[in-house]
């Protein structure tokens, strides 16, 4: 694995990417693979600690700033968010040689235990499955992860599940999906060296 990391680690791999619109004005540079430090600031407390806690896990160096009508609602912003996190994560990826394209990773949290498995295949997808994500966490609506997967996924260009497979504490089941979700990204991006600089698709695309 510390062979397979120096790979990765000398080919960088990183973007910009923004967007405003009425409800939102979103501001993203993330590079892959990385050791470098994140910050996010979107407006939405929860939010924050959430995407911290999976760009660490996912080791990516992650720049986030939002502003956002949370007067009104936090739903704009976290959709929005997803939108341009999966986009700048897309166009970070490049051609996708050599990756190993498919990652999951299961990940226990206390009473929470969370499976997430990905395929970099340019087909969009989000699949999720386990306890009803309909309460609050203080004042962050439950199914706002959900939105924000399933936009991330959509414009990742990725076929991402997402299965809580036990937990009751809310805070944990979250942080739990957040963090599988980035390890599950960081094993599929990785370079896998018998794979060199082609595609790992029997079409030779992704």
């Amino acid at each position: 694995m510390n062979f397979l990391c120096r790979i990765v680690m000398n080919e960088i791999r990183k973007s910009e990417y923004s967007r405003k619109t009425n409800e939102t004005d979103i501001s993203v540079s993330l590079e892959l693979a990385s050791p470098k430090d994140s910050s996010v600031n979107t407006g939405v407390p929860f939010l924050d600690h959430m995407l911290l806690s999976f760009a660490k896990h996912g080791r990516i160096a992650l720049n986030l700033t939002c502003k956002g009508d949370t007067n009104i609602d936090d739903h704009h912003s976290v959709e929005d968010i997803g939108i341009c996190l999966g986009s700048a994560f897309a166009s970070a990826l490049g051609d996708k040689k050599g990756i190993y394209r498919f990652g999951e990773a299961s990940v226990p949290m206390d009473d929470a235990l969370v499976l997430s498995a990905l395929d970099l295949s340019g087909r969009a997808h989000f699949e999720y499955k386990g306890l009803e994500l309909n309460g609050y966490i203080g004042s962050y609506s439950e199914e706002l992860t959900l939105e924000f997967f399933k936009a991330f996924a959509v414009n990742g260009g990725m076929n991402l599940h997402i299965h809580v497979l036990s937990g009751s504490n809310r805070h944990h089941v979250h942080e739990a999906v957040f963090k599988s979700a980035g390890i599950a990204l960081y094993r599929a991006v990785l370079v896998d060296p018998l794979v060199a600089g082609s595609i790992l698709s029997t079409k030779g695309a992704l």
